[in-house]
């Protein structure tokens, strides 16, 4: 059997297995999402808590006729379900002392750019006005490990006094005090930047397309081996910059709302980077411009974690701290993933088996997470997968 054929019959069944196992969650930008916004008023904090309908039936089966829609009258049937449940995965401690949280009657729905959501109010109880505090957040981590929750606090009726944090399922707990921390907005938001590349899985297989063939060039119709790890480090340096400067570029103008762009087709848009950075390793098609090629997508995947970032709320007061720290925390994770990885993509570059078991399987699965994300989010499919 020929090489070529080889490589097809790999490539298929690659795709074959991605399609019948849950694929990669892509974390921050099109995963799982809930909303909480807590303004301390008095002894204590009132909180609204927008989770969505699709998350709910996760955790609590809504759909009760289990025909793939969710009605108000399935919804109101499980009110009680649905605030028992937000009441038993949220903890709100102040200076030391255990708040009493209590879920307010009644629900509303919601829609927001990625479906429908139920609101929910709450209340949290403590003895006395809340300096330092620490929230805790267990909401659909056993359930979904793509989950978020994105957390916007206010101290003060002044919006400038807010401050914002994500739940994860490694960090669930989020530390506040009335006053911001010595690096303020910057330090939170580079955590935060480093978390998006660390936490989004299409953001790591596109990395990880571009890594495969770092230590190689295409040459004669095949991959040959690159001399010198020093050049090899600089060209996939200049990758991740050139991406992470254009994804700076439209992170800005969209978090500082110069323009929106519709969520489905930035995401699908997402989608298709990935797919076509997994494609151009398997055939390629662009190799001597591929840092103009970087930016481009770099353009796309700062339009969409964006959105995320406006749904948080970016700090009125540090605006520009908050988005520069985020995107420091991005290129630092990205530099960290070169000096990681690239090496040792060096030592095995000359290696015959590097090409057959891990560039090309590697780009296939690559591609194949592309086009899956790609459907799904063009077209809505919901299928029940983490994705």
């Amino acid at each position: 059997m020929s090489a070529a054929l080889m490589a097809r019959g790999t490539g298929l069944w690659l795709c074959l297995l991605a399609l019948l196992l849950p694929t990669p969650p892509a974390a921050a930008h099109a995963g799982s999402t809930a909303y909480l916004f807590a303004q301390v008023e008095g002894a204590g904090l009132s909180l609204r808590w927008d989770l969505a309908l699709r998350d709910l039936d996760l955790a609590l089966g809504l759909d009760a006729d289990g025909d793939g829609e969710i009605r108000w009258g399935e919804v109101r049937a499980m009110q009680a379900a649905i605030r028992g449940y937000a009441g038993s995965r949220l903890s709100v401690m102040a200076d030391g002392h255990v708040c009493v949280l209590r879920v307010e009657p009644g629900l509303q729905i919601a829609d927001r750019r990625d479906g429908r959501y139920a609101v929910l109010q709450l209340r949290a109880e403590c003895p006395r006005r809340p300096g330092q505090l620490l929230l805790g957040y267990q909401a659909l981590f056993d359930l979904d490990a793509s989950h978020r929750g994105l957390l916007r606090l206010r101290y003060g009726s002044d919006a400038q006094d807010s401050q914002s944090g994500s739940f994860a399922p490694d960090r669930r707990q989020l530390r506040f005090g009335a006053e911001p921390g010595v690096f303020g907005p910057l330090g939170q938001y580079l955590v935060e930047g480093i978390e998006h590349v660390l936490g989004g899985w299409d953001h790591l297989l596109f990395l990880l397309a571009l890594f495969l063939p770092a230590a190689l060039r295409w040459s004669g119709g095949r991959w040959q081996p690159v001399s010198g790890l020093k050049p090899v480090l600089l060209h996939s340096a200049t990758l991740v910059t050139a991406f992470t400067l254009a994804h700076a570029l439209t992170l800005c103008l969209v978090a500082l709302e110069a323009f929106r762009l519709p969520s489905r087709w930035v995401e699908s848009a997402v989608a298709a980077s990935v797919l076509f950075a997994g494609l151009n390793n398997l055939w390629p098609m662009v190799q001597q411009r591929l840092h103009w090629l970087a930016a481009g997508f770099g353009l796309i995947h700062g339009a969409a974690i964006a959105g995320a970032l406006l749904e948080l709320g970016l700090p009125l007061q540090g605006r520009v701290s908050a988005l520069l720290g985020f995107n420091l925390g991005v290129e630092l994770a990205q530099l960290s993933l070169v000096l990681l990885l690239v090496p040792v993509g060096y030592v095995l570059r000359e290696r015959p088996g590097y090409r057959r078991w891990l560039l090309r399987p590697g780009s296939w699965l690559v591609a194949a997470a592309g086009l899956i994300w790609l459907i799904d989010r063009l077209f809505a499919m919901n299928w029940p997968l983490p994705i």
